[in-house]
């Protein structure tokens, strides 16, 4: 490394550090294969010639591009086209060889399905015979799937609810659609049903859920087995789409549910009705304790499974004609995403909290290298239980290394979701603070995944109050054993993460230094109104109604309502394009700091929920980053002023009682 580089303090150094995600490789042409780069400083999508080692960049946009498919023959990329970061645009297509030869005067690539109007995209199913099955969302429409057949002029209509739902997945063949819906109004656990599509005519259209308009093209579309376990059930579980078996005319569908408390595969025969149970037992018999998940090996004859665990990751084959269930040789960490390739090995995005990302096999070598250096790792995670109000708290600690003992300024960094969790995997913002003589500690409070159904199931009526109970008890323990000085603490986040830092530092103004919250829920009533339906139909269900129903669960959940009990410096980031965590409902937030007169600082930035950009992700952390150290010393000028003046008078005093005492 040279000494330029060296001098690039290590922090930055892991965010400017090319990295790659799993190449998702197409069906029927697996030396075909994208993947999301960020080596020109930019996310964006490359596809790659796994004969030719040729890699080229397919998407080139200011703010960045993550979503893309490959078509099953590899013949052509599509990506999703956003404005800026709002989630709401339109398919594009190009094809894998190379985009229009004009790109360079700003020629933008052909849209894949034309006709169908800009919105948030509800998945998208590409069948081997050219059929597109295209998945939207909007406020006025709500859910509306859409079908094109080779050679159609245009998409038609298949389905249509006001609920949020989604493409779930096509069969080998193109006959069968996979729907994940939430029709009976609970988002957090979705419903399957299957419906077979016909060749189209002319004549009326028939749909699923809410009649369509009629059309000309006629795609007749009959519903043939529906797998739903909230209806009419006093304990809901939810159910999803993992795939169809790979193999022309095979009606088995692989399908997560929760009939044990946790999430768990199955295979369901979507035209018999038969459902066969998957037996998952590692070496000593013992089932699987944590979530678990599946994919299809090609063939259909074995299934790679995915066993997430107390914030780990293990991998195992299981084959279907003995039910053996072999583990795969991975290292303690956590798989970010797998894939079972055709000859047989398993191809997987691998990282720990003390490693960065790597994409291996299980053939023993690397499958994919980001160009330039590697960047620096970090320190390892210690794994904390601490007792809360609700269980038993995970929490991944991580001290600053060569920094002694403690106790650390402390930097609580609090996951957003909340339908998500921290685990022992490479981030290179919490390493940044670890580098700058933080403590870091994350929290997987109720309403995380990993832990089992009820666990994630336990946030209803009082949002954010239940978690922060959580992080309370991790942060008595944290103080308590010496980790934490409780004069320099941190609550930090994005997104759920954020809401919950503002949330916090309003309904527990003493038990926190600072406050930094990145793109947060601010306003509950006014988020409700702005975000993307996709985030209403979510809490709707958390909350148990809209705020009109139950203004008063928003109101308690809200954190304008705690604004007048802030007492600390507060920092806030956010995209002015943000469809999840609005800007005008920030803005109410920010308007009530400045009325009250409360210390704050605010960034705001030309993106949405996020940035793709890495300058822009190293200026908003270093913007964090001077934010508390400049509070932080202020506070303890301050501490040291009170604490002379003090000082003074108590050795006055204890000088005139017992001589010359030496005053500390």
């Amino acid at each position: 490394m040279s000494e330029e580089k060296s001098a690039v303090p290590a922090w930055e150094q892991r965010f400017r550090a090319a990295r790659v995600s799993l190449p998702d490789w197409a069906e029927d042409a697996p030396d075909r294969a994208l993947y999301v780069s960020n080596a020109t400083g930019t996310y964006e999508v490359y596809a790659w010639d796994r004969v030719t080692g040729t890699h080229r960049q397919v998407t080139d946009r200011p703010n960045g591009t993550t979503d893309a498919e490959l078509s099953p023959d590899g013949a052509w990329v599509w990506w999703f086209d956003d404005h800026d970061g709002d989630e709401f645009g339109v398919w594009r297509r190009q094809p894998f060889a190379g985009g229009p030869a004009d790109r360079s005067a700003g020629t933008p690539d052909e849209e894949a399905v034309p006709g169908l109007a800009p919105s948030y995209s509800a998945g998208l199913a590409l069948g081997r015979d050219g059929t597109v099955v295209v998945g939207r969302s909007t406020d006025e429409d709500g859910t509306t799937l859409h079908l094109r057949r080779p050679g159609a002029a245009e998409a038609v209509e298949i389905y249509r609810h006001a609920e949020y739902g989604g493409v779930g997945d096509l069969s080998y063949d193109g006959t069968l659609l996979a729907i994940d819906h939430t029709e009976h109004g609970d988002a957090m656990h979705s419903a399957i049903r299957i419906v077979r599509l016909s060749d189209g005519t002319s004549g009326t259209s028939g749909t699923t859920g809410e009649p369509a308009e009629p059309v000309e093209t006629v795609e007749t579309v009959e519903t043939v087995a529906e797998l739903d376990e909230v209806t009419g059930r006093d304990e809901p579980r939810g159910v999803a789409c993992l795939g169809f078996a790979p193999v022309d005319g095979d009606t088995r569908l692989l399908v997560a549910h929760q009939r044990t408390g946790r999430w768990e595969p199955m295979i369901w025969d979507v035209a018999t009705g038969a459902e066969t149970a998957l037996p998952l037992r590692d070496e000593q018999g013992r089932e699987l304790p944590g979530d678990v998940s599946a994919q299809w090996c090609p063939g259909a004859e074995a299934l790679l499974v995915e066993h997430e665990y107390e914030a780990r990751s293990e991998l195992f084959s299981y084959t279907l004609a003995d039910g053996r269930l072999t583990r795969l040789d991975i290292p303690r960490g956590t798989v970010g995403g797998a894939t079972a390739r055709p000859d047989g090995t398993v191809e997987y995005l691998w990282s720990s909290a003390a490693e960065p990302s790597a994409v291996r096999s299980t053939a023993g070598t690397v499958v994919l290298r980001a160009p330039g250096a590697v960047p620096p790792g970090s320190v390892p995670v210690e794994d904390i239980w601490v007792d809360g109000p609700g269980g038993r708290v995970h929490a991944l600690v991580q001290r600053p290394a060569g920094a002694g003992e403690g106790p650390f300024p402390t930097v609580f960094e609090i996951h957003g979701g909340p339908t998500h969790h921290d685990s022992d995997s490479f981030a290179a913002g919490p390493a940044a603070w670890l580098d700058h003589g933080f403590a870091v500690v994350r929290v997987n409070y109720r309403g995380s995944t990993g832990y089992g159904q009820a666990w994630t199931d336990a946030l209803h009526e009082r949002v954010g109050l239940i978690e922060l109970e959580d992080i309370a008890a991790v942060r008595e323990w944290a103080v308590a054993s010496g980790l934490a000085d409780p004069r320099r603490l941190v609550l930090t986040g994005g997104s759920w993460g954020g809401y919950l830092t503002l949330l916090g530092i309003g309904v527990q103004p003493d038990s926190w230094t600072l406050g930094v919250a990145a793109v947060p829920v601010a306003d509950y009533h006014a988020a409700y109104a702005d975000e993307m339906e996709a985030l209403k139909s979510l809490d709707r269900t958390l909350f148990g109604g809209t705020p009109e129903e139950v203004p008063e669960r928003f109101t308690a959940s809200s954190p304008l309502s705690y604004v007048e009990q802030v007492r600390v410096p507060v920092y806030i980031s956010a995209g002015v394009n943000d469809p999840r965590c609005p800007i005008r409902q920030i803005e109410n937030y920010v308007g009530r700091l400045e009325q009250l007169g409360k210390p704050h600082e605010v960034y705001r930035y030309d993106a949405g929920h996020g940035s793709l950009v890495v300058e822009e992700r190293i200026k908003q952390l270093r913007l964090e980053i001077d934010f508390v150290r400049r509070h932080l010393a202020a506070a303890s000028e301050a501490e040291a002023v009170a604490g002379t003046e003090t000082g003074t008078e108590a050795g006055t005093e204890a000088g005139t009682e017992a001589g010359d005492g030496e005053t500390v």
